[in-house]
């Protein structure tokens, strides 16, 4: 009983003492297991900061890189002289893979930088900067381990029997030598080729073209210079309407993407800048066929034609263009049998269709008995001029059963390229390499477009499958822009790029006109 008694008296007792002994001791082990991850969190920092400065250093030593290029060995006189013509997509695909240490290698062409085409039409907005979608050629030349001749000039004449080639000067500061012919032993022409007026009066004088940096520099300034000319006091209602009038003859992926990237500009900076003459705007395309992107799934044509309805972009199919006036365009309906032409005020037309031969192509083909189609030069399944050994040819200089695209154009020069570097090597050990070379063969990745209103089309190619992907709205936008981003060829090209896309969202484009 005693015990009993004792023992509850000593509980009563220790009571408070543990109440009050308890909590200190769980908070002292509490602090005690604070301070480990103290340190723990302290080395993170401590590893994050060493990552991050040698993620700075990695991209400092490549930026280092690419702008301090090494210095080059000189191109050994005594090997076989190749000469491109070009610095477009064919030209440029060549360059980066060919081996220069096994070739004297000349580069001529009239202007001196590489263009993006695919965000052209981005351009004529402002939605990218013109300096953005260039790539100076000598950023390729300059990293290859031998170095590459480069002449800016025009190529003015192809003598398949001589083997030379006729180059002339364009700039607007004239030397003393503004005209000289040059030997080759290989030659591989990638000119491109220029829009496709079909003999139309008045395309040449009073439309804009989309083929070229300078021509999008042009667009974007009619654009503006139609604007304020509209805005200015006094102009009578016709006027207005008329110069607010666009209107684009194309249906193709270039037609189509300038509409949307317009659409854009001027819903969003017209709309806000010049708020009395908005409702004003028109957006029209023309296109010959009975739908426009031929060249894509039945699914993403319907879309388009829906979106731009739900824009007010107005779809003229089955049109054909007559005659481009200075204030106005003739067209026609091809499924009226009457023939009746219709004229329609515009302020800017932009031609957007089809490609034909340069002038330097068409005095090249006249001299080799198998060139016989007039829409460009003739090729083996190897890409071999045809009646001429020494010369091939690339991209859409060519007339081939591939699209003219970006896409064809750029494998074709990587194809081109391991042909060459076959060749030296047959050459060099003996063994006939080329003989067990396959043929030119394309694979179609995808088809791509934005139409406008962060919307866009795309038919993609799945690899190994082989079947065909079709997908549109705001996630084919998003593909469109990695795409495209991902296409870049430099590092600086995808910053630029990044920064303006990024710009434009902030900022808005710049509606001065410069």
């Amino acid at each position: 009983m005693f015990s009993r008694t004792a023992a509850a008296a000593a509980s009563r007792r220790l009571r408070p003492a543990l109440a009050s002994t308890v909590p200190a001791a769980l908070a002292r082990h509490a602090s005690t297991t604070s301070t480990k991850p103290s340190g723990s969190s302290g080395f993170r920092r401590f590893k994050w900061a060493v990552y991050s400065l040698a993620a700075v250093g990695a991209v400092g030593a490549f930026v280092s890189y690419r702008t301090n290029p090494r210095e080059q060995q000189q191109p050994d006189q005594s090997k076989k002289t190749v000469v491109v013509l070009g610095t477009g997509w064919a030209a440029v695909s060549f360059l980066r893979g060919l081996d220069t240490s096994q070739y004297r290698v000349v580069v001529v062409s009239a202007r001196n930088y590489f263009l993006f085409t695919p965000l052209l039409p981005s351009v004529t907005t402002g939605s990218l900067e013109s300096k953005s979608v260039i790539t100076p050629i000598r950023f390729f030349l300059r990293f290859k381990p031998f170095g590459v001749e480069f002449v800016e000039a025009e190529a003015t004449d192809i003598d398949p029997k001589s083997k030379t080639i006729e180059i002339t000067d364009n700039g607007d500061v004239k030397g003393v030598v503004t005209k000289t012919r040059l030997p080759y032993d290989h030659l591989v022409i990638a000119v491109g080729a220029e829009s496709q007026t079909f003999g139309i009066p008045g395309v040449r004088e009073h439309a804009l073209f989309l083929k070229e940096l300078w021509d999008a520099k042009k667009v974007r300034a009619r654009i503006m210079d139609c604007i304020e000319t509209a805005a200015f006091p006094g102009q009578p209602e016709d006027e207005v309407k008329r110069l607010l009038s666009f209107t684009v003859v194309g249906g193709g992926p270039t037609g189509i993407e300038y509409a949307g990237e317009l659409y854009d500009f001027l819903n969003e900076e017209v709309r806000k800048w010049y708020p009395e003459i908005a409702d004003k705007v028109k957006v029209s395309l023309i296109e010959a066929l009975p739908h426009v992107l031929p060249m894509f799934s039945r699914e993403m044509i319907e879309y388009t034609e829906k979106s731009f309805a739900d824009m007010n972009i107005e779809i003229l199919n089955n049109t054909a263009v007559k005659e481009v006036r200075e204030r106005e365009i003739v067209v026609a309906d091809l499924t009226d049998k009457s023939g009746q032409k219709t004229v329609i005020p515009v302020g800017t037309v932009v031609w957007a269709t089809g490609n034909t031969a340069r002038p330097l192509i068409k005095d090249f083909m006249p001299k080799i008995a198998e060139q016989t189609n007039r829409r460009g030069i003739l090729v083996d399944e190897y890409l071999r001029v045809l009646g001429a050994p020494d010369i091939w040819a690339l991209g859409d200089c060519t007339a081939t059963k591939f699209a003219p695209t970006a896409q064809v154009a750029a494998q074709q020069g990587t194809y081109l390229a391991r042909q060459f570097n076959d060749m030296a090597l047959t050459e060099r050990t003996g063994n006939d390499i080329l003989a067990t070379c396959p043929p030119f063969t394309y694979k179609h990745r995808a088809t791509l477009a934005y139409i406008g209103d962060d919307r866009g089309v795309s038919d993609v190619q799945l690899p190994f499958i082989g079947n065909m992907v079709s997908f549109s709205g705001y996630q084919s936008y998003l593909f469109w822009r990695s795409a495209y981003l991902s296409g870049l060829f430099t590092m600086r090209n995808k910053v630029l790029v990044s920064f303006d896309w990024a710009k434009e969202k902030i900022f808005g484009r710049d509606i001065s006109r410069e």
